[in-house]
């Protein structure tokens, strides 16, 4: 089944060209069927690469998404333009009176500053407790998935002393939690950040479950009896996604360290190697069915009565 997006979205035209079935409103108005309400917090500076991403992993599955786009309003992006985030963007406002069957909040480039200096963490704080009561299931990634352990856990985060950046290898720790099903014991999952959530902390909390971790980059996904999953890296990501933020920095006089395992034999000069879509793949599609589909009630608005 598709995702349903806006007729005139620009990732739309990609993920066609990619053969991934996408459905306009036009049409998607003329089927007799709920489709799941997902709603995306989109925190990244490069909104429409990010969308593109998540679109295409959320497209892969036999279930109908309808996906709509979150702003903050208490944030004045950079990187994109007004008109486009009045076209194809909401605010909280617009929202927060409705129920949504699942939430992905993305990562954002303010890690190495305190939660509370961020400019729109009062407002993410408001959202954030709004999913408790207002979404079956929400999952927080990178950044996001650090301010959401803060906020409802009292996780902390500490910097890193350089940045963690590359293709990590995690190990499964639970062969029977849905959302790693048909998982390998072994798979990979991009990383690029900042800073880190540790595993000592996590499991003093009994409402919180690490289902996967990196000798190499620390805890790698958690989830908690609310049904929120937390992911500290990028399944998202593309294949070049990692070849850009390294020559970002670079050309920012930044000397950053060549991402690790990506480009074949660490030559940057070289193309990366992809060795994490297909448990992307399936690591989206299990959420959307398990810990979405399966949970969520076929009447939306009943969604959160049993948390209050």
């Amino acid at each position: 089944m598709p995702v349903k997006i806006p007729d005139d979205l620009p990732a739309a035209s990609i993920l066609e060209s990619e053969n991934i079935f996408v459905m306009t409103e036009k049409r998607a108005d003329t089927q007799d069927i709920r489709p799941l309400k997902i709603l995306i917090l989109n925190l990244m500076p490069t909104k429409v690469e990010t969308e593109t991403q998540l679109l295409r992993l959320l497209s892969n599955s036999p279930i109908q998404t309808d996906v709509e786009f979150l702003q903050m309003a208490t944030h004045v992006s950079k990187n994109t333009s007004a008109e486009y985030l009045k076209r194809f963007y909401r605010k909280f406002d617009d929202v927060r009176d409705r129920k949504f069957d699942g939430m992905i909040i993305t990562g954002a480039p303010v890690e190495c500053i305190d939660f509370t200096d961020v400019d729109y963490w009062d407002e993410l704080c408001e959202i954030m407790d709004w999913t408790l009561t207002n979404v079956c299931s929400t999952m927080y990634i990178c950044w996001g998935s650090m301010a959401g352990l803060n906020y409802h856990y009292g996780i902390p985060k500490y910097c890193l002393s350089s940045k963690l950046s590359g293709i990590f290898e995690h190990r499964k720790l639970d062969d029977k939690e849905p959302i790693l099903r048909g998982f390998d014991d072994v798979f990979f999952m991009p990383q690029s950040r900042h800073t880190e959530v540790r595993a000592e902390d996590i499991k003093k909390n009994p409402r919180l479950h690490i289902l996967a971790t990196s000798d190499d980059s620390g805890v790698g996904i958690v989830v908690s009896e609310r049904n929120q999953v937390f992911i500290t890296g990028h399944f998202e990501y593309d294949r070049g996604t990692l070849a850009y933020e390294y020559e970002r920095d670079l050309n920012a006089g930044m000397n950053p360290h060549i991402p690790d395992n990506y480009f074949e034999d660490d030559d940057p000069h070289k193309d990366p190697i992809v060795r994490w879509r297909g448990h992307a793949t399936m690591f989206f599609t299990n959420w959307l069915n398990y810990n979405v589909y399966q949970e969520t009630p076929f009447d939306i608005d009943e969604i959160g009565r049993d948390r209050i």
